[in-house]
């Protein structure tokens, strides 16, 4: 081919295959036209452009003319025949006689020469282009130059597809992720929240399978939580000690730990099941939720595969949010379990109140009738018709006044314990106890001291059952969220100095008809409430000297003001 023309059939066929493959998105599509405007542009009886397997260190055909069909499932390894030759050493290589060359490893009996140049991008080899002829010394270097010219182009047309498909799979990726994040939010049970991290590592990446292993810290174990495939949960159980797996070296070194070949590699762990399903490569990545190892998340591929570092990255993000929201399902399950345990000591105390009470009513008219019993037993003769009788009535009175002072005694509670209380402490204990629950229920939390470092005697266990009866009550008047602001200042009142603290929240208000009752017992219009906790409050205050009082209630703020009496020398 003379120069002037060669220089025109390149234009010519850059032209088509600019115009051509800047129409599509889809990389076999644009390399089966490249290959096209190559055939016709040198003539060809055969060709083919092959790309880097880099996962399988070899060269895949991705598209061919005139080829044997049992040539287009070959796997060339580097340096193998001409196209892993150039491949390998990132050079053009022309063959005038393939006879004559033991590099040219023989695809057609009828090939005499053979024209192979390499595809870069940023000085890397991403493919070969090669075309063959049944004629020796067919190719020229100037043809040589003009199928570099070519495989250029075609190298900067399937990286741009390339490009694109990968900025397409990490939007898709990034978008996989932020609906994790809210989907795992929003999920309180530990058990809820595993399985949601298992899906979506699944949905996030090509693998075939995924499973997440929970640390056992005092067993120094991982035990095998959740496990799924494409076809959904797998029943499947393991118990691992750290020394017997790469799984294990990723807790001991909390870093991520990649398995390429599992075939290879001695590994201890679902071996069963691993070979049974051919997995080939895994990923482990540790969940960490500051220092504390929570467990570790696996992902399994079928074919070998090299995780790149983004691929890693979008693994451990999902790890770190997943560790998040299993720590925060432990800690709602601990404050949940904390509730009830306060709503059952509600409960049983004012159990022993109202014993207690019913033993006073019944001791009075009990010792009434004690009263009249005596002259009434005295008045008959020894031998009496009724004596036996009297005494079985004596017997059975004297057995009640017994009960009556056991119950008494019983729910006579001892002196508490009071001391010097740092009440600005007091209530960042209270802030971590509500703390996830305050932002489970999107309530703000606000406390502004009058004096930093204020001191007050108490007994502290009953007064931060004061401050979280008063949260609990102010979170469930809140179910869309809100504020509750808490003022503490000291006042001169008739009583003395008092240290008083005004509790304001922005929820429902408390109905008009019932807030001059609110600090009466099983005053209660919730389905969980048992009516007793302002009056509770009520009573711990005054046996602290102390009281508290509604301030005001309608829609939108609820002020509750309580006080306490300030020590001498305080």
């Amino acid at each position: 081919m003379k120069e002037g023309n060669q220089d025109a059939a390149a234009f010519d066929a850059l032209y088509r295959i600019v115009s051509r493959v800047g129409q599509t998105e889809d990389s076999a599509e644009a390399l089966e036209v490249i290959l096209d405007e190559i055939v016709k542009a040198f003539d060809a009886a055969t060709a083919s452009i092959s790309l880097v397997d880099r996962d399988a260190r070899c060269l895949r055909i991705e598209a061919a003319r005139g080829l044997p069909q049992e040539c287009l499932s070959l796997q060339l390894p580097f340096g193998v025949g001409v196209t892993g030759w150039v491949a390998l050493h990132g050079e053009p290589l022309l063959l005038e006689d393939v006879e004559k060359d033991n590099r040219y490893f023989a695809v057609k009996d009828t090939i005499r020469s053979e024209l192979a140049v390499p595809m870069e991008e940023a000085g890397q080899v991403i493919g070969v282009v090669s075309v063959d002829s049944e004629s020796a010394g067919f190719f020229t270097e100037a043809d040589q130059k003009l199928l570099t010219i070519l495989a250029s182009e075609a190298s900067r047309a399937v990286s741009r597809i390339w490009h694109i498909q990968q900025l397409k799979t990490k939007a898709a990726q990034l978008q996989t992720l932020a609906n994790a994040g809210q989907k795992l939010a929003s999920r309180m049970e530990t058990n809820t929240v595993i399985e949601g991290i298992v899906e979506e590592a699944c949905n996030i990446s090509h693998c075939q399978m995924a499973t997440l292993l929970v640390f056992d810290p005092e067993a120094k174990v991982l035990r095998l939580r959740f496990a799924m495939d494409r076809h959904g949960r797998l029943e499947l159980e393991e118990t691992l000690d750290l020394r017997e797996s790469s799984v294990g070296a990723a807790v001991v070194g909390r870093r991520q730990v990649e398995v390429y070949n599992l075939r290879k590699t001695e590994e201890h762990h679902l071996v069963h099941y691993t070979q049974e399903a051919g997995l080939a490569s895994m990923l482990v990545t540790p969940l960490l939720h500051g220092h504390e190892i929570i467990g570790v998340l696996n992902v399994y591929t079928r074919k070998l595969h090299r995780f790149s570092n983004e691929e890693r990255g979008i693994f451990q993000t999902l790890a770190r949010m997943g560790a998040i929201s299993i720590q925060n399902a432990r800690f709602y399950r601990r404050i949940f379990d904390t509730e009830a345990t306060l709503r059952q000591s509600e409960k049983m105390n004012t159990l022993g109140l109202l014993a207690a009470e019913i033993a006073h009513e019944i001791r009075n008219p009990l010792t009434v009738i004690k009263l009249l019993f005596d002259p009434l037993e005295n008045a008959l003769d020894e031998g009496a018709q009724f004596t036996e009788d009297l005494r079985v009535i004596r017997d059975r009175l004297d057995q009640l006044e017994e009960i009556v002072s056991r119950v008494l005694d019983f729910g006579r509670a001892g002196q508490a314990v009071h001391a010097e209380i740092n009440f600005d402490h007091l209530m960042d204990d209270t802030y971590r106890l509500l703390r996830l629950k305050l932002e489970q229920s999107r309530v703000q939390w606000s406390f502004e001291p009058h004096v930093q470092d204020s001191v007050i005697h108490a007994n502290r266990g009953q007064l931060q059952q004061v401050l979280l009866n008063l949260s609990l009550n102010a979170l469930a008047a809140m179910p869309e969220g809100g504020e509750i602001r808490i003022v503490t200042e000291t006042l001169e009142q008739s009583g003395g100095l008092q240290f008083c603290v005004t509790f304001t929240d922005s929820g429902q208000g408390i109905p008009e008809d019932l807030q001059g009752q609110v600090f009466e017992s099983f005053l209660s219009r919730g389905s969980q409430g048992t009516g007793l906790g302002l009056s509770i409050i009520k009573r711990i205050l005054r046996e602290h000297r102390g009281d508290i009082k509604l301030v005001s209630s309608m829609p939108g703020e609820t002020v509750i003001r309580f006080w306490l009496p300030v020590e001498q020398g305080n």
